[in-house]
């Protein structure tokens, strides 16, 4: 990395709670213009990717908020957070009883922004950097918030988020209506009103659901797991 991750979250965002969750505080970017639309050349130029972590995402922020108010979602159980950006998701589940909850995301900036997060919240969180797509995960329940915002990276979790249903996982998701959510696969949780930063969206307030993996009709969908 050509920065260093911790100095530069610090420097570049602010400890805040996210408007639909103010049980938690997380290291946010306060002016998410300033920090998300600086160009791909400036983001390589500092070695860093484009920071998901630095925002409360609507998806992130409603399963949060869903997670808190159905205690019994997580109570007791393994937890894994699926692309967890800020942890939001993942310290949500601690808070609400969760035995032991692991967060994972690809983006190497995501387990600083967590671990700060954590710290923050005076919680523990285990993180993986690890491709988990396709892969068995050791957990009674999957919490991803905002993952439907792209056909690739949809495609790739439908038939595995189905796999993990049909082994008797819970999978629960945050979503405000991105374009590749598979509702056909999903059983209806929860609906909640999320202020978000006008600079990411569409608007300030964005319809968040919270859905639930159906474990029918998953046999069409399994083969196309390795």
């Amino acid at each position: 990395m050509k920065t260093d991750p911790e100095a530069f979250i610090r420097a570049n965002t602010s400890l805040m709670p996210p408007p639909h969750v103010p049980e938690v505080s997380l290291y946010l970017a306060s002016e998410a213009h300033e920090l998300w639309l600086k160009t791909e050349e400036e983001l390589e130029a500092i070695g860093l990717p484009p920071p998901f972590w630095a925002f409360a995402w609507a998806g992130g922020q409603g399963l949060a908020r869903y997670v808190l108010d159905h205690p019994e979602t997580v109570r007791g159980k393994r937890v894994l957070d699926f692309a967890s950006g800020s942890g939001l998701v993942g310290i949500a589940a601690v808070m609400a009883g969760a035995r032991e909850v692991m967060a994972a995301d690809i983006d190497p900036w995501a387990e600083t922004a967590v671990r700060l997060n954590a710290e923050a919240n005076r919680v523990s969180l285990g993180f993986t950097g690890a491709d988990l797509i396709g892969q068995a995960v050791d957990a009674d329940v999957v919490l991803a918030g905002d993952v439907f915002y792209d056909r690739a990276f949809a495609d790739a979790l439908v038939p595995w988020f189905a796999k993990l249903a049909a082994d008797g996982k819970w999978v629960l998701v945050g979503d405000p209506g991105r374009s590749y959510l598979p509702r056909d696969r999903l059983e209806f949780c929860a609906v909640y009103e999320v202020p978000v930063t006008r600079a990411l969206e569409d608007s300030e307030i964005k319809k968040t659901t919270v859905w639930r993996f159906a474990r029918h009709e998953i046999s069409k969908m399994l083969p196309n797991l390795p």
